[in-house]
């Protein structure tokens, strides 16, 4: 696979190790390998917020995610600059139509627009990404 994108779901297991499966651990290879990975603009700011409540329950600490951090740094990860820009048009209007978040549908919308498969743990995501024609790369 030279192409994904991918949800902040999918990234999760590769910092908690109690959530990693095959199919999440065959994704970090994917990604450690090489492939090109997008993400809408909003993922940042959504991991960051995981990594917050994680650390405010004792899941992990400081040192864990400047680790985690470091080594997502060192993959190809590609930011959409056109996420905004679809935010209220082609986002919202698939939010609507697939009944998921208007953060859940930026992901689907970055992947038709890009015609990419998709990596998310989220079944609702995973299911709409399937139905849209896509490739969803695993769901739970």
């Amino acid at each position: 696979m030279r192409a994904l994108v991918l949800d902040c779901s999918a990234t999760l297991p590769w910092v908690f190790g109690s959530e990693a499966t095959d199919a999440t651990d065959a994704l970090l290879t994917t990604v450690t390998n090489g492939a090109e990975v997008w993400v809408p603009s909003l993922w940042h700011l959504e991991l960051a917020n995981v990594l917050l409540g994680a650390k405010k329950r004792g899941r992990i600490d400081e040192a864990g995610i400047t680790g985690f951090l470091t080594a997502l740094n060192s993959f190809e990860i590609h930011v959409d600059d056109e996420t905004v820009n679809q935010a209220w048009s082609q986002t919202l209007a698939i939010a609507e139509s697939h009944q998921l978040t208007s953060y859940d549908a930026s992901y689907l919308e970055l992947a038709l627009r890009r015609n990419l498969p998709l990596a998310t743990l989220d079944k609702k995501l995973a299911q709409e990404a399937q139905n849209s024609g896509l490739i969803s790369l695993f769901d739970r």
